[in-house]
């Protein structure tokens, strides 16, 4: 089998002084439109949380953002209900490093509003209020460059739509907020929250971000269901997040953290799924590696529609990058998540790989000071890997493109109204001190068992 060609770092090659800011305006309430600078690639930042990890504060957090910044990604998704994310984030993006090399400009904060805890939600003006306040503090921020509403399917259309409305006031009144988006698992109730806030108000939402909708065991997100309606009610950008599906396209299978296991899926499914592991392991390959970079690769165009031209973070030290590198067409962007070092090192690797494959991708990949042959060895790798793909969703059968309920039958909202005041400046589990921020160095990427990728 041949092996991947080592990447080497962007962070290897020395520091500048500052980082250039996004270009973004707003004139007359007009403002750049999401798709034309949101990056491709966002970080997302879950998995600082008890659910995912036992000990979120025992990562090193503050050094894990500063090499992925120093890769050259530039969007960090977070949520008040991802445990201690937003500390943890806004703490290692207040380092002197980041703040002196990176400016707040330079990258995107990507938070929520409106989930409390696993059975409570509010999206009430006055605790969307007392969320957004939260989480500026959180961030260390004055702006955030766009907030979800979080896990729409648990609230009724009208409080949709009046949390979206508040957040268009503070958008326009407060200066506080720049784009505004839903998040959620059913894709058709996604497409109707999307639709009644145009119908409703004339404008379309900057963003509508699927979780484990687009993997290698459902694909309704690149459906007429899912990017078509939705780009059809105006949203101007579809993340796809959880291509691993929040764990489950594991060897291992799903993560437990603290929290025990989350994991909504069946037993019936997880069996399938170990079934398609040991299918990849007879060929020579892992499951997470084949999803992740199935995923990741056929997004870019199936997401296309809805995607964006950001900086794709191809490599290319220290230079603000454009999508005109990689053939200048929006690329459908992907959100990941990872706890670890060498987890980011190998998603970027295969990242980069993709993007090698792109038109021009082979000239960008040579002055990033990769192979010369980039571009042919991607275009082979993508060969493989949809053929393991299609073998993937065969052993699935019945289960591919299944979703599970979301929320559960039965599910009934635990908030009580009472609760906003008291709740709202509550605070998070004393952690142990996060480890100080380390910028990246280069060298060989170590080994790391809970999530093995190859280009």
């Amino acid at each position: 089998m041949a092996s991947t060609p080592t990447e080497h770092p962007s962070s290897a090659s020395t520091f500048p002084t500052r980082q250039k800011t996004i270009s973004y305006s707003c004139v007359d309430g007009h403002r750049t439109p999401l798709s034309s600078i949101l990056p491709p690639l966002i970080f997302g930042t879950a998995t600082f949380n008890h659910q995912f990890n036992s000990d979120p504060f025992a990562l090193d957090t503050t050094g894990l953002v500063t090499s992925a910044l120093t890769h050259g990604i530039r969007a960090f998704d977070t949520s008040p209900y991802y445990g201690p994310s937003e500390q943890l984030l806004g703490e290692a993006l207040a380092t002197p490093f980041v703040r002196e090399t990176f400016p707040r400009s330079s990258y995107f904060i990507l938070t929520k509003v409106g989930r409390v805890a696993a059975g409570e939600f509010d999206y009430s003006i006055p605790w969307v209020r007392q969320s957004i306040a939260r989480s500026l503090e959180r961030l260390h921020t004055d702006y955030l460059d766009l907030v979800y509403c979080h896990d729409v399917e648990f609230v009724s259309p009208a409080e949709a739509l009046e949390a979206v409305k508040e957040l268009r006031r503070i958008r326009d009144e407060e200066g506080k907020i720049r784009y505004i988006g839903i998040s959620g698992y059913p894709i058709d109730y996604l497409g109707e929250i999307a639709e009644l806030v145009l119908r409703e108000t004339g404008e379309p939402l900057d963003a509508v971000q699927s979780y484990a909708n687009f993997t290698l065991q459902n694909q309704t997100l690149a459906g007429p269901r899912g990017i078509q309606r939705l780009h059809n009610a105006g949203v101007d950008v579809v993340p796809n997040a959880s291509p691993l599906s929040m764990g489950l396209l594991r060897r291992q299978g799903v993560p437990v953290g603290a929290l025990g296991d989350f994991h909504p899926a069946s037993r019936e499914l997880r069996s399938a799924v170990r079934a398609a592991s040991d299918f990849c392991d007879r060929h020579g390959e892992k499951l997470e590696v084949i999803a992740i970079r199935y995923a990741l690769e056929t997004w870019i165009s199936a997401g296309a529609p809805c995607g964006s031209k950001g900086d794709p973070a191809s490599g290319v030290p220290w230079k603000q990058e454009s999508n005109d590198d990689v053939g200048g067409t929006k690329l459908g962007v992907s959100v990941i998540g990872v706890s670890r070092p060498p987890e980011l090192e190998k998603t970027m690797l295969v990242w980069r790989s993709i993007l090698d494959g792109l038109e021009g991708g082979g000239e960008t990949a040579v002055q990033a000071g990769r192979w010369y042959r980039a571009w042919e060895w991607s275009r082979n790798r993508r060969k493989a890997v949809q053929i393991l793909a299609e073998g993937v969703q065969e052993i699935l059968g019945d289960w591919f493109g299944y979703a599970w309920p979301s929320p559960a039958p039965g599910y009934v909202n635990q908030r009580k109204k009472q609760d906003v005041v008291e709740d709202a400046d509550a605070p998070l589990p004393t952690p142990a001190a996060s480890p100080e921020s380390v910028p990246a160095e280069g060298g060989e990427v170590g080994e790391e068992k809970s999530l093995p990728l190859r280009g």
